[in-house]
C-alpha cells in the first residue's frame, strides 16, 4: 500500500475470490488475500473457502483464533471492505402466533399432583410401616 492510501473493496468486489486459487475473507471490515495460506491452515482450506463472499468475521471470533494467528493476519491484508456494500443482519422476529391456552393454571395443577401424589403414597407407606413397627414391639 503506497502512500498509506489504503484500498477498499466492495462485498461484491471480494466474493469474486472465492476459489481455491484466490481466496479472500472479510475479517473485522479489513479485507485479506489468503489464497497463499489455504494449505497451511491448521483447520483446513475448505474452512476457508466456505466463509468467502460474507463477512467472515463471526466465523472467525467463534473459533477463538490465538494471539500469533492475528499477528499474522497482517501479512495477508489487502485492504478494508465498504461497510455500506455488506447486508445489514436482519434481526430474527418469530411469525405471529394465535395466542391459546394462556391460563396455565391446569397444566400447572397436574405437574404438581404428579409430583406430589407419589410422594404422599410413599410418606403413607413409610407412615403405615413404622406404625405397625412400633405396635408390634
Amino acid at each position: 500500500m503506497s502512500g498509506g492510501e489504503r484500498k477498499v473493496y466492495t462485498l461484491a468486489q471480494v466474493s469474486e475470490h472465492n476459489n481455491p486459487k484466490d481466496c479472500w475473507l472479510v475479517i473485522e471490515g479489513r479485507v485479506f488475500d489468503v489464497t497463499k495460506f489455504l494449505e497451511d491452515h491448521p483447520g483446513g482450506d475448505e474452512v476457508l473457502l466456505s466463509a468467502t463472499g460474507k463477512d467472515a468475521t463471526d466465523d472467525f471470533e467463534d473459533v477463538g483464533h490465538s494471539s500469533s494467528a492475528r499477528a499474522m493476519m497482517d501479512e495477508f491484508y489487502v485492504g478494508d471492505i465498504d461497510s455500506a456494500s455488506i447486508p445489514t443482519k436482519m434481526k430474527y422476529t418469530p411469525p405471529k402466533q394465535p395466542h391459546y391456552n394462556q391460563d396455565k393454571t391446569p397444566e400447572f395443577i397436574i405437574k404438581v399432583l404428579q409430583f406430589l401424589v407419589p410422594l404422599l403414597i410413599l410418606g403413607v407407606a413409610v407412615g403405615i410401616r413404622f406404625y405397625t413397627k412400633s405396635a408390634s414391639a
